[in-house]
């Protein structure tokens, strides 16, 4: 017994301090690695620094250090024409991973040319990346990835919600361009999902709180980021979004079906602007024959039938869309991507048991960038990497991102502005963002600086690999459109 007691009391000398060891975050740390990649066709050098920088309170001192990862090109000294973006996925609570390391950045996770997930888990090099023509860093809000709150006594509110999530990471963007001598730079910032509510806000709160100038904003598969569009306008605006996917899935009658999805999504359009919106406007007062007509209209457009659509009054919600659509063969659509197909418990009901594009992608993401972040980037920690973090609950009041856009772009004549949807994406809708975009220009005066791309795929249409290459060619192309050449006035 006694040689047992002095067996345990070594052990706990040896190793209690281990046992011990808080899973904490330093405020501040960086660690620098040198890599290449070929992209184009050319050998691209670059400088990849994983580390936190603090989110400091009103007295100095650090209350969040948040985790980034900012990859420089290194055969470019002159960073004064260099551009810069700074990228940020949503949520709220998602981390940055996802454009990170399946669309812009250097590296590529493994999926198929589908975006389905394969093992083993990992990466590999990026042939599409910005990285060619911009530098880039990618920002994990409070709680999401490895970035933490540090002080436990801080208000929640200071972070979880649309305008305190602004504030605080428009300050710490400022602290990251001063620090990194960036402040001449061509600027970018670039968010998917919630993320384009994010950078919508960032871009005014930026300029003009901070007085500091973008040349781009570039919405990935944007949300109504506060612009309205109740009831009618938005049930609307999904039949569209209809149309490509039951084209998709080859439900369509064979006049639609058998043309290409370029051809037929503008009749759609046209439908659901000009026949179904005023329709649904008129409610109860719709004759019976009018209303039949315009059910027997949507289901030729939307692939599902006539008296389900009449059930609901015109106005077919997207959660039973997903279960109904191939409810006959006993498959759902997924609601982010709707090429992907799930199984329900059961046939029945109104509302699928999960979204099976999601499930297939926390299966490929999670693993690889845990390898990636500790065998590449060289970045320890025992910290959990939060792909999505708790940030509830979410003050959503007061949301004006989408406007605020719009009047910055109207107080800086060089702000460029680009959406990025997938035809498949029933999260954020393809032509729900048109209609964002038409608003952010109600006056339609500043067309030159605004545009449009969609993609045969989902939310993120990067995992598709026609699409990745694609859509980064796209970004390329408005960088480029947007840069100022030298000595050009910021006048109209």
């Amino acid at each position: 017994m006694k040689k047992n007691i002095l067996f345990l009391t070594a052990f706990l000398v040896l190793f209690g301090a281990h046992a011990q060891v808080e899973r904490s975050l330093e405020p501040e740390s960086k660690v620098e690695t040198t890599h290449s990649v070929t992209i184009k066709g050319k050998n691209v050098p670059y400088r990849a620094t994983a580390g936190t920088q603090p989110v400091w309170d009103k007295d100095g001192k650090p209350m969040a250090a948040l985790f980034y990862t900012y990859y420089e090109r290194t055969d470019i000294s002159d960073k004064t024409t260099r551009p810069l973006v700074i990228s940020f996925n949503g949520g709220p609570g998602s981390a940055s991973i996802w454009m990170h390391l399946a669309y812009t950045g250097p590296e590529l996770l493994k999926i198929d040319d589908e975006g389905y997930p394969i093992q083993p888990y990992g990466t590999k090099d990026n042939p599409h990346s910005i990285l060619d023509v911009a530098d880039i860093v990618y920002v994990d809000p409070v709680n999401t990835g490895y970035s933490r709150i540090l002080n436990p006594e801080v208000d929640r509110s200071t972070f979880f919600g649309i305008n305190s999530d602004i504030a605080y990471l428009a300050d710490w963007v400022n602290t990251f361009v001063t620090r990194q001598n960036r402040w001449a730079s061509p600027k970018y910032l670039i968010g998917e999902s919630y993320g384009t509510t994010r950078v919508a806000g960032l871009v005014a709160q930026l300029q003009n709180s901070h007085w500091m100038y973008f040349n781009g904003v570039i919405l990935v598969s944007p949300t109504d980021m506060g612009i309205e569009r109740g009831g009618p306008v938005k049930m609307a605006n999904y039949l569209p979004y209809y149309t490509a996917t039951a084209w998709y899935h080859k439900q369509l009658p064979p006049a639609l079906q058998n043309r290409d999805l370029d051809d037929i999504l503008p009749e759609a359009e046209a439908f659901a602007i000009d026949e179904l919106l005023p329709a649904m406007v008129k409610g109860g007062s719709l004759s019976e024959a009018e209303r039949d007509a315009i059910a027997e209209k949507m289901a030729y457009y939307s692939g599902i039938s006539k008296e389900s659509i009449l059930g609901h009054n015109l106005m077919v919600p997207t959660s039973f869309f997903w279960k109904e659509l191939l409810r006959d063969e006993g498959l759902t659509v997924g609601r982010l991507d709707s090429r992907y197909r799930g199984i329900d418990r059961q046939n029945a009901g109104t509302a699928y048991d999960f979204d099976p594009a999601l499930t297939s992608w926390n299966h490929a993401f999670a693993p690889a960038f845990n390898i990636y972040a500790r065998n590449t980037l060289k970045f320890e920690t025992d910290l959990t990497y939060n792909l999505f973090g708790p940030v509830r609950p979410w003050d959503r009041s007061n949301e004006t991102t989408g406007y605020d856009l719009g009047t910055a772009m109207r107080q800086n004549p060089y702000l460029h502005v680009m959406i990025q949807s997938g035809y498949y994406d029933g999260g954020t809708d393809y032509f729900n963002a048109k209609y964002s975009l038409r608003h952010i220009d109600p006056t339609g005066r500043m067309s030159d600086r605004t545009s449009f791309k969609g993609y045969r795929s989902g939310h993120m249409m990067y995992l598709r690999a026609e699409d990745l290459e694609k859509s980064n060619q796209d970004i390329r192309d408005f960088i480029e459109k947007s840069k100022v050449m030298p000595d050009q006035p910021a006048k109209y």
